[in-house]
């Protein structure tokens, strides 16, 4: 079975309440990863040379932009069952951070992690399912041109 319309839905609209309070679901998402991985912290350049997570422009569109990248892929699954990369560049920029597997198991867990907060009482299986299932096709997608 495929990605569904409402799976889709689902992506799409607790993105939307991401959004809506960006600045402190971006410190929430990276204060997690950094609680699960401290070491994180010198691959993602708007981080290295800060006490801790502050809220930041740059923060905020990293933010945006991994959040949106798998609100794409649930698109993707969901128009042709697959997930592909529209920008090549993805693979060598997480080759040249250092990211290796373990590294994408933390950031699923930290994006669902700020989805259920962000969906408040919409969360539910289904919708962590959608948002796993477009992570993973994200993540499947980066590693095979980090190959």
């Amino acid at each position: 079975m495929g990605f569904t319309e409402k799976q889709e839905a689902l992506v799409n609209s607790s993105y939307e309440s991401f959004k809506q309070n960006l600045p402190h679901y971006s410190v929430l998402f990276y204060t997690i990863i950094l609680e699960k991985a401290p070491a994180a912290k010198d691959m993602f350049s708007f981080l290295k040379d800060t006490a801790g997570v502050q809220d930041s422009p740059k923060l905020q569109a990293h933010a945006v932009k991994v959040f949106g990248l798998v609100r794409d892929s649930a698109v993707q699954l969901r128009a042709k069952g697959e997930v592909v990369l529209g920008d090549a560049t993805l693979g060598v920029i997480h080759i040249q951070k250092g990211v290796v597997d373990p590294h994408f198991v933390v950031v699923k867990e930290a994006l669902l992690k700020t989805i259920k907060e962000a969906a408040g009482d919409k969360w539910s299986n289904e919708l962590s399912t959608a948002w796993e299932v477009a992570y993973d096709g994200l993540a499947t997608a980066i590693k095979k041109t980090m190959n």
